[in-house]
């Protein structure tokens, strides 16, 4: 697989974060540990039938167990530390510190094998994260002491995920059917948490069945199959930057549903994120 096309395929999993919000508005009011326990599950179960069709279920064995237990805490150890970071803090100063996950990325890239980071990747990163935090925080922001537990979490939340993904890079030669087993293990992490942390509610109406079914196939399934696909075949750098749509193009299918309200921030915040991958893709080309 080309290096262009792998690039291709990561932007997928970004296209489908972008979905995020509005599938879980609609999945409400199904709490959020409960809400990952059934989607990694469907997203788990997605795996398992496509390995099933290709490699078969022998590949599996052959992958260590230090692997799965690296992909299991990346992908249950974000969610968790999200999660509750935004029951800690305000949402979209959380958010917006979660949100350092592509400038984590483009900045340790440099670190990783047959990468050199560019002036101009750092640049389109910071040009794109500006961007992005006029999306997550054009509500306002207030700093509150009270919140800076909230705020460590949602840091750490951040480092976790750049860490999954750039030792992913690292982990090239573990097939990307590993996923599945990381889905699954989450599912039934999250399953635990969700007993102990929250209490059970189902969808309401068919439309939040929809949505939650919606969330397992592709924000919280397919983009993780794709996502490490990118990652370690693609454009790592330009991967990070790039993922700064998900908050722009997440926000316009919320306005284009009717769920919010399209303001004259999202053009400049639209233009600045262009920038940052255009940025980013001309300190790629200059390889």
């Amino acid at each position: 697989m080309s290096r262009n096309r792998a690039t291709l395929i990561g932007f997928s999993a970004v296209a489908l974060w972008a979905l995020l919000a509005l599938f879980t508005v609609g999945s409400a009011p199904v709490p959020p540990l409960q809400l990952n326990a059934i989607c990694f599950a469907i997203g788990g179960v997605i795996g398992l039938i496509w390995v099933a069709a290709t490699d078969g279920f022998a590949v599996l064995g052959r992958i260590s167990r230090k692997v799965y237990a690296f992909g299991t805490v990346g992908l249950f150890g974000y969610h968790l530390l999200y999660f509750t970071a935004l029951r800690l803090a305000p949402p979209a100063e959380a958010s917006l510190i979660a949100y350092l996950w592509p400038l984590f990325i483009v900045l340790f890239s440099g670190l990783l094998p047959g990468e050199r980071l560019r002036p101009l990747h750092i640049l389109g990163a910071l040009i794109a994260f500006a961007g992005a935090a006029l999306i997550v925080a054009r509500g306002g922001v207030s700093a509150s002491a009270s919140a800076l537990p909230g705020y460590g979490l949602a840091f750490l939340c951040a480092l976790t995920w750049s860490g999954y993904s750039l030792i992913s890079r690292r982990l090239g030669a573990v097939p990307t059917a590993a996923v599945a087993v990381y889905c699954l293990a989450t599912a039934a992490l999250s399953t635990l948490a969700h007993l102990a942390l929250e209490d059970t509610l189902w969808p309401a109406t068919a439309t939040g069945w929809a949505s939650v079914l919606a969330l397992g196939i592709g924000p919280v399934g397919l983009a993780f199959y794709t996502w490490d696909v990118g990652v370690k075949r693609g454009d790592i750098q330009l991967l990070g930057t790039a993922s700064y749509a998900a908050p722009l193009l997440s926000t316009l299918a919320l306005v284009g549903a009717g769920v919010a309200a399209a303001s004259s921030s999202l053009i400049l915040a639209a233009a600045m994120i262009a920038a940052g991958a255009f940025l980013a893709a001309m300190a790629s080309k200059s390889r």
